[in-house]
């Protein structure tokens, strides 16, 4: 059976992730993004990056780089969110796995060009 909310780490421009519960529908997802959706799976873990599709063309705000073996790969622009992946959807996260996103996009970031390379510089926002 489906879920009717589902938990999530959200990850909004400037400000500290979190984990919430949000609605589990495509409409929802849309709303939280603030577009078409696009959805991810950079990560061994059964997870999702869930993103405005055309976040970057809309001038979005840049908010969190994407980092493998602590390489920049991508930089996500506007709110998007890491859910679970169920067998044919969406699903919520695991505690464990809840955890482990909200630290690992813990602060929002600034990115920087030093010597032909972007830099992603986290911070603590005021908020």
């Amino acid at each position: 059976m489906k879920e009717s909310k589902i938990k999530v780490v959200m990850c909004e421009p400037d400000k500290v992730a979190k984990v919430v519960e949000i609605d589990n529908g495509l409409k929802s997802f849309q709303n939280v993004v603030g577009g078409l959706i696009q959805a991810t799976y950079p990560f061994e873990d059964d997870v999702a990056v869930v993103l405005d599709d055309e976040g970057k063309l809309n001038g979005s705000p840049l908010n969190r780089g994407l980092k493998i073996d602590n390489e920049l790969i991508d930089i996500y622009a506007g709110t998007f969110f890491i859910c679970g992946l169920g067998d044919e959807d969406f699903c919520s996260l695991s505690d464990e796995l809840a955890e482990k996103y909200a630290n690992k996009f813990k602060y929002p970031e600034m990115f920087l060009k030093v010597n032909d390379e972007i830099k992603a510089i986290p911070y603590k926002p005021e908020n």
